[in-house]
């Protein structure tokens, strides 16, 4: 295989879960011109990974796209998202094998009426969307199952957010500990009160706990809770920087959001706080890593807003408190 494209526009957190299956591809074929289509904001996280030959950037409006970007006839195009949107880049590709799942497997059923190839559908209950995606590979023959993130964060880029955490006071000697407050969906986003009474309850000793956030209402949220707390919230930070950070990190608290999954990728321990999603699916591999969860009767729902939001209120601040405790006294003993 000569030349291959991979699809995978977004999200920020879907683009991390696709990296092991690129990692596999480009072990089975060293030689192959890999190309990736991917919309700006993924650009970041592609920009430090090795190995990628041409990263496209793909606009919103894909008809006014240039059709040679995407490729060439002798390729083998991959579409991981299973949107019509990301099928017809496929289509648009004109490669000669396009790839993706089977109806039942695609986020929007009608994406697979324009793969040449098919992956037989399968249960995805319990089954990790990187796994899912490492699934795909076995139509080119590739059978495995290691998660594997080639994110290289060069030197300058840490030393530049190691300044910028030094004038918010960070030491060298001191150990991070994040917490990601915020999140796109507000059935992700834990309440200001919990995080408050959390930090009330966890200080560990030599650490440096930091507030993260991305967009302006999580800004607002994370200033509110280090105002309450006396705990330093980060500047806004660039996707490149956020990763530099996590690098940094010796724990990360979070909701299911790109941080998160971000976290996982780089070898950073976590405790993810779970609402409307499946920690199986969506959540930390490794071992040491800890779930917060709710067993709610609407749940896991993957919706964005919720009038109850039930879930989010059956995460007790207690279950979190333990589970942070006994991840710091690993994490920092290592």
């Amino acid at each position: 295989m000569d030349n291959i494209l991979i699809v995978r526009l977004s999200s920020l957190g879907d683009i991390v879960h696709t990296l092991p299956a690129f990692a596999a591809l480009r072990r089975s074929f060293p030689a192959a011109r890999i190309r990736w289509a991917v919309e700006q904001p993924g650009r970041e996280i592609l920009d430090l990974v090795p190995g990628i030959d041409e990263i496209v950037v793909v606009g919103r409006k894909i008809w006014q796209q240039n059709i040679r970007d995407l490729g060439r006839r002798d390729q083998t195009a991959f579409d991981f998202q299973g949107l019509v949107k990301s099928a017809l880049l496929v289509l648009m590709s004109r490669s000669r094998r396009t790839v993706g799942f089977a109806r039942e497997n695609c986020r929007e059923p009608l994406a697979a009426a324009f793969y040449k190839e098919k992956l037989p559908p399968f249960s995805e209950a319990d089954l990790h969307v990187i796994s899912k995606n490492l699934r795909l590979l076995s139509l080119v023959g590739i059978r495995e199952e290691k998660y594997e993130f080639p994110v290289v964060i060069p030197e300058d880029l840490r030393k530049s957010v190691l300044g910028k955490l030094s004038r918010l006071g960070y030491t060298a000697r001191q150990r991070l500990l994040l917490l990601n407050v915020g999140a796109a969906w507000e059935t992700k986003r834990w309440f200001a009160d919990r995080w408050v009474e959390l930090l009330g309850l966890v200080k560990p000793q030599g650490a440096f706990p930091l507030i993260l956030w991305g967009s302006r209402l999580e800004k607002t949220l994370a200033l509110a809770v280090g105002e309450r707390t006396a705990t330093a919230v980060a500047p806004y930070l660039s996707v490149r920087e956020v990763l530099a950070l996590l690098r940094m990190a010796t724990l990360l608290v979070s909701g299911d959001t790109f941080v998160l999954q971000a976290a996982c990728a780089l070898n950073v321990p976590v405790v993810g706080l779970f609402g409307p999603t499946n920690p199986r699916r969506n959540g930390p591999f490794a071992a040491s890593d800890r779930t917060v969860s709710s067993e709610v009767r609407c749940g896991p729902c993957y919706k964005r807003t919720c009038p109850t939001l039930e879930c989010l209120k059956a995460i007790s601040v207690s279950a979190v408190a333990t589970a942070v405790k006994a991840s710091w006294s690993g994490a920092a003993g290592k």
